[in-house]
């Protein structure tokens, strides 16, 4: 939502299959190469859309404190951020002042009440099974004229780890996200769902739909995030057959020399405003 992410979304959730657990000491590894590599994009779009002082957002799968925080110092003292997540673990450290860190799935609960001039989810809806219904929710949550700011992974767009595929290291370390990327679908990502998000927007009665991708290459914080990527999923990666124990201790080892120009998927972010004219009805997204 937690981030809910992709390769890259943490949306927590033990309870309801995740792959990837909050629960596990990796995730606060993830969660901080998250922000190194995603927050000045979010906040680029944060700025964009003219979040500032007095409004209140609603961050919908926090996973870790960085966006919380940096909504909080836009909205200032007279704002509200409001940050949920299935499971709260790692944005405890973001509550108090003007966060208020919630429990919550955003697909079976209420939206939290008062309407918000922000709503906003990253690398989140990729992984809940009932996306239109998480997405309904959202845009019913937006006062009129409020902007939802959608951002979430496509890793159909581009699967490989390492795009410049010139070794056997590369060649493994592609195996093993392909292996990766194959558990999360089990599970109901869905991995071709970023692109879809401008449309789906359009579809849930917003205007000014709007949208961009963006993807790192060799960022040092790229291997961090593989790294205890791969660490969290190595045992379901060696029970389901897809890599032996050696491979993964072999994969760790070339990620950890830095030589490996490794990527994400791309992240789409898309943006879209509810009209002034929508006070009291709620669009239903597009299934």
């Amino acid at each position: 939502m937690t981030t809910r992410g992709t390769d890259h979304g943490d949306v927590p959730g033990h309870d309801h299959g995740y792959l990837l657990d909050n629960r596990r000491a990796e995730a606060g590894t993830r969660f901080e190469a998250f922000a190194e590599l995603f927050d000045p994009v979010t906040f680029r779009h944060v700025d964009a859309l003219g979040v500032g002082a007095g409004m209140r957002c609603w961050e919908v799968g926090a996973g870790g404190a960085s966006v919380p925080l940096g909504l909080a110092a836009r909205v200032g003292p007279g704002g509200t951020v409001v940050a949920t997540d299935i499971d709260v673990s790692w944005a405890r450290d973001a509550a108090g002042g003007v966060v208020r860190v919630l429990r919550h799935d955003v697909a079976a609960d209420p939206a939290p009440p008062g309407g918000f001039d922000l709503v906003h989810a990253r690398l989140v809806l990729v992984h809940v099974t009932d996306r239109a219904e998480a997405l309904r929710r959202m845009v019913g949550a937006l006062r009129p004229g409020g902007r939802l700011l959608l951002e979430d992974a496509d890793p159909g767009l581009q699967p490989l780890l390492c795009p410049d595929e010139s070794g056997p290291e590369q060649r493994l370390a592609n195996r093993l996200r392909s292996g990766f990327r194959a558990l999360m679908a089990e599970r109901g990502a869905d991995l071709a769902y970023g692109r879809t998000l401008p449309r789906l927007l359009r579809e849930a009665g917003l205007e000014e739909v709007g949208a961009d991708a963006y993807f790192p290459i060799t960022s040092p914080a790229c291997a961090v995030l593989e790294a205890a990527t791969v660490r969290h999923i190595r045992e379901r990666l060696v029970a389901a057959g897809l890599a032996t124990d050696e491979e993964v201790d072999r994969h760790l080892a070339n990620v950890a020399t830095g030589t490996l120009d490794l990527a994400t998927a791309p992240m789409v972010s898309a943006w879209g405003r509810r009209p002034l004219s929508a006070a009291g009805s709620t669009p239903d997204p597009g299934r």
